[in-house]
């Protein structure tokens, strides 16, 4: 009886050590994740206004940048990043497009084919590569950081703001915090059929950036599928406030309420020189 209790405690003791030890490392984890995850995010991670299942997302880490993921939507609600002008990184070959197994449904690299929707980068391939790195770059690829759009919009209006935020505004200012995302109809039941393959087809974009200084300033946009690709840049500015209502997020938790109302709600592109980038054509056009 003696030996049995003894090895009863024993068992316990070593139980309870392994347990201590997953609390521990567990622990470590997460003030690591967060860490990471508040490098990648000015005033805080991006979160929703007011909690419910349209906008409960899961945050997917990458090198570099952040996805938040809707199971529901099938589909990411938002990524985030930071771009600097020092990055000096090799940008190599366009890697190959991959699944990405985190997703709870599966989104193939061939979910999209004959649907009439180009895979849309949110956090784009040329910036990420040259801040981030090679490995940044191929997940990027990930079909978690893809999104359905239409090539009018992918491959030229969409493509000329990424390019002016890499060519023209990074320069301009050194460092800028970007989120970008898609926007759904206001009544799901109306988006709940429009998908392809499992993923939600959005019907517009938006995408924040923020000169993260003392006075930090903003300049967001939102852009709709149907467009021609050739409109001007400044045809589509936006404020934060708008984005927030049409999306239920909010970007900058962390924001002070007094510099949030100045900064999200009104539109403003002053000591920006979006004019002198509003109507370039894009790279590839």
């Amino acid at each position: 009886m003696g030996k049995l209790l003894s090895m009863g405690r024993s068992g316990l003791r070593r139980l309870m050590i392994s347990g201590l030890f997953v609390v521990v490392a567990t622990g470590l984890w997460y003030s690591q994740e967060a860490e990471y995850r508040n490098r990648l995010s000015w005033m805080g991670v991006t979160t929703w206004e007011t909690p419910s299942p349209l906008n409960l997302h899961r945050v997917l880490r990458n090198d570099g940048f952040l996805v938040g993921w809707s199971d529901l939507r099938v589909n990411p609600l938002w990524a985030s990043y930071w771009l600097t002008d020092d990055g000096a990184a090799r940008i190599g070959d366009r890697p190959g497009f991959q699944r990405d197994w985190r997703t709870l449904w599966p989104v193939t690299t061939d979910s999209y084919r004959g649907s009439g929707y180009d895979r849309g980068h949110l956090a784009p391939n040329y910036a990420i590569a040259a801040v981030h790195g090679r490995e940044a770059q191929r997940q990027t690829f990930l079909m978690s950081n893809m999104s359905p759009q239409r090539p009018n919009l992918n491959r030229q209006l969409w493509q000329r703001l990424e390019e002016a935020v890499m060519d023209h505004f990074v320069p301009r200012f050194g460092t800028l915090q970007v989120i970008t995302g898609p926007i759904y109809a206001d009544d799901f039941l109306d988006g709940v059929f429009r998908r392809v393959g499992f993923t939600q087809v959005p019907e517009a974009f938006y995408k924040i950036l923020v000169v993260p200084s003392e006075s930090p300033r903003v300049l967001a946009f939102i852009m709709p599928q149907d467009v021609s690709g050739n409109e001007p840049l400044d045809r589509f500015l936006a404020s934060v406030d708008e984005i927030e209502a049409r999306t239920g997020l909010d970007f900058f938790p962390q924001l002070p309420a007094s510099v949030a109302a100045r900064l999200e709600g009104g539109i403003s592109d002053d000591g920006w020189a979006l004019q002198v980038v509003a109507r370039r054509p894009g790279r590839f056009q």
